[in-house]
């Protein structure tokens, strides 16, 4: 049985804390501060030769800082004897560019992942990747885990009747096929254009929704678009209303305003990234599903997942 280190980075202190509590253990003392001229300064502040180290910090936005104190704290506990390094992203940033699709661009997700792994991380967990295939541009072993359990409870506790799960584009379905057979429901997809970063065009529905409520299911939201423009597909198609599931609140001013105005319901997503609460959306914690994995890669096997909601709406 191992014990366990945990490091709360800068960009989720409150999530690293709640997994703290769940485990029984302290967090480490960690200093994240910045010279004068912006760079990030780190300090470990108690001993950690021997220990089994796990660092909790999503990438998130700013995303280039929180991944430059991830790599900097991980090259710290590295050169301070930490017997192995474990870094905890429910968020992994930089994950959406992932394969050159012309000359002249990078693969971010793999140069994000080799960074880490040069600065001394040996392992990570992470939440939901953007695209399953991302697993092979970690040089690192990867536990990629997924938000199912967590969600599915969530949407029971809605109790809609003849409900129908929906991808919002072609790349997002294995995920709808995951909550459609979990709750016997019909499944459909939005079939879109993508003219640009950031920016979708909904085409049409494809799938039986006429008369039925339907459920959006997304890895993530970041301007909101991807969310509204299935909404608004949806609605044209004959829904009878339509809710939103994402993992990720990634969420860029306006985000959450874009969705609402295209009369989505509902709306539930994780903790995974850092926000305010907000009324409007259902907030599912993951801490609990974090703290049981850490402590089966401990070899501890002694948390038990405990599901509670830090906001009903």
């Amino acid at each position: 049985m191992s014990s366990i280190a945990l490091v709360a980075g800068d960009a989720h202190p409150e999530l690293a804390r709640e997994i703290a509590r769940s485990l029984e253990t302290a967090l480490v003392p960690v200093s994240v501060s910045a010279f004068a001229d912006g760079e990030t300064r780190v300090s470990i502040e108690t001993d950690i030769r021997d220990a089994d180290l796990y660092i909790v910090q999503p990438t998130s936005a700013p995303t280039n800082e929180r991944l430059m104190t991830l790599a900097l704290i991980a090259d710290a506990a590295r050169a301070a004897g930490a017997a192995r390094v474990t870094a905890v992203v429910p968020y992994f940033g930089y994950a959406r560019q992932d394969v050159r699709k012309r000359a002249g661009e990078p693969r971010s997700a793999q140069l994000a992942a080799r960074i880490l792994h040069c600065a001394g991380v040996e392992r990570m967990v992470a939440l939901e990747l953007h695209s399953p295939a991302l697993e092979s541009a970690f040089e690192m072993p990867l536990i990629h885990l997924d938000a199912d359990e967590l969600m599915l409870r969530a949407i029971r506790g809605w109790n809609i009747a003849d409900l129908a799960i929906v991808a919002p584009d072609a790349g997002g379905l294995k995920r709808a096929q995951r909550y459609a057979t979990a709750l016997a429901a019909p499944l459909a997809v939005i079939a879109k254009t993508r003219p640009g970063a950031d920016f979708a065009v909904a085409l049409r529905t494809l799938g039986e929704v006429r008369g039925r409520p339907c459920l959006v299911v997304d890895d993530m939201a970041s301007t909101g678009g991807t969310i509204a423009g299935a909404a608004r597909a949806l609605h044209d198609a004959g829904a009878k209303e339509v809710h939103a599931l994402f993992i990720h609140a990634v969420m860029a001013p306006g985000a959450l305003d874009r969705i609402c105005a295209a009369s989505v319901r509902r709306i539930a997503t994780t903790d995974s990234v850092r926000s305010d609460p907000d009324p409007r959306i259902r907030v599912v914690p993951i801490a609990p599903l974090l703290a049981q994995t850490l402590d089966r890669l401990a070899g501890r096997s002694t948390v038990r997942m405990e599901v509670t909601d830090v906001q009903k709406s």
